[in-house]
């Protein structure tokens, strides 16, 4: 097995308090060299997966295994690339939301949804859509000149950082020091008597928080997703991501849906948000026994906590953008993996809450942010540094660096004997008799 591989489920399981017996339950196979990265992407994405797994097969008493196939794991991390819908091609990204230079440096905007898409033009002084206007304003201005002000427009606009700028930068050092998740209980109440499937009231978007919603459908859930009637998800989102789920349209500002949700809210077992930290605190979610899950972009936490975000914004600030390529000429993961990966993992989260509370009671909340899974992407997981398998020698043909055999087992050497020689140097005889 894998040790990485194995690690990386480890650390995701031991993160959510699960009994480390229960990681042996875990199979891996497929077909290798998945979702090629600089960073460990795919180490991300199957163990994300594994703990999904082993959190439902815990949770139904079932004794496993848990397979993870390396193929279906990459296709699920990029869902929405497959998606067609009566044979056409999803529209992922809309014009305006894309990387952009600056005076100084690199933008990257999300302006899928028309509000953000006005936000961001009224922010430039821009009339219309135009890309080449967009482009035009944006080149004039500093990246952080246009991160600060397209925000406070109402808008989604992040400078491009490198890993030492974002870990200088003052949310970095909150999310530096920050657990990858937290999970609290929050009272005694008792546990709670079931009957039926599990209720999950779905207030989510876009992708991450939809995935672990999605994952609870699949394990059998009767999942109820609520949208403000004047913004739906966008359509490709809604087919993607929706599977197995219903959905519903309720104004939440309006008494009689608002009672329509209050008691929803009531009767659900479980409550996933996906909105900015704060912006719900209005509606009183709060329920005794509840299990409640809150996703965010950068955490509850830090300068950055009341703002919105999405996976491509997040690679951006945290500097994985710039690892992926440089800043000069920013890259990008190969999937939306801070997303799917954020959505499993938070799947796995509920279930493990749940099964915590049939035996012990509590209000229990779990929260995530995307900005918390990728410093774990970069940190906690091994990601492939040549340095690390070569090494230097002094010899006759000077100093070489060159690198370590892979040939290694307990007891074996370490390196080779001698350093090569030059050639046809030495004598035609062998060094013992």
């Amino acid at each position: 097995m894998d040790n990485t591989v194995r690690t990386g489920t480890q650390l995701l399981w031991s993160a959510l308090g699960g009994d480390p017996a229960l990681v042996d339950r875990v199979e891996y196979g497929g077909t290798s060299g998945l979702l090629p990265a600089r960073l460990p992407v795919m180490d991300l994405a199957r163990a994300a997966v594994a703990v999904a797994g082993l959190a439902a097969v815990e949770r139904a008493g079932l004794p496993g295994p848990v397979r993870v196939d390396d193929g279906a794991v990459a296709t699920a991390f990029v869902s929405e690339r497959h998606l067609r819908v009566d044979g056409r091609t999803p529209v992922n990204f809309a014009p305006l939301s894309r990387f952009w230079r600056a005076a100084d440096g690199w933008v990257r905007t999300h302006a899928n949804y028309p509000h953000h898409r006005a936000a961001l033009t009224a922010a430039l002084g821009v009339d219309g859509e135009s890309v080449e206007a967009v482009a035009a304003a944006i080149g004039e201005r500093k990246a952080v000149e246009v991160e600060t002000a397209v925000y406070a427009a109402g808008g989604l606009a992040v400078a491009l950082r490198t890993p030492a700028q974002w870990a200088a930068h003052e949310q970095g050092r909150e999310v530096a020091v920050r657990p990858l998740l937290t999970r609290e209980r929050l009272d005694e109440a008792p546990p709670r008597r079931r009957t039926g499937p599990l209720r999950v009231l779905d207030l989510t978007r876009v992708i991450a928080g939809p995935v672990a919603t999605r994952t609870l459908a699949l394990l059998g859930a009767d999942v109820l997703r609520i949208d403000p009637p004047g913004n739906p998800e966008l359509p490709d989102q809604h087919a993607d991501t929706d599977v197995g789920k219903r959905t519903a349209a309720l104004d939440l500002d309006r008494p009689s849906d608002r009672r329509t949700f209050d008691e929803l809210l009531d009767a659900a077992d479980v409550l996933v948000t996906g909105y900015r930290p704060g912006a719900l605190d209005r509606f009183d979610l709060h329920r005794p026994g509840l299990v409640t899950a809150r996703l965010s972009a950068w955490g509850d936490y830090g300068p950055w906590a009341g703002r919105r975000g999405f996976d491509s914004l997040v690679q951006v600030a945290t500097g994985i953008a710039a690892a992926e390529g440089s800043a000069e000429e920013p890259g990008a993961l190969p999937a939306q993996a801070l997303d799917h990966g954020s959505g499993y993992l938070l799947a796995a989260a509920v279930l493990r809450s749940l099964t915590e509370q049939d035996r012990d009671g509590g209000t229990r909340l779990v929260r995530l942010a995307l900005a918390q899974t990728g410093h774990w992407l970069t940190h906690a997981l091994e990601r492939y540094e040549p340095e690390r398998y070569l090494t230097e020698s002094e010899g006759p043909l000077g100093r070489l660096r060159h690198a370590l055999s892979p040939v290694a087992y307990e007891g074996g050497p370490t390196g080779w004997s001698r350093p090569p020689g030059l050639q046809g140097g030495d004598d035609a005889v062998w060094t013992t008799a």
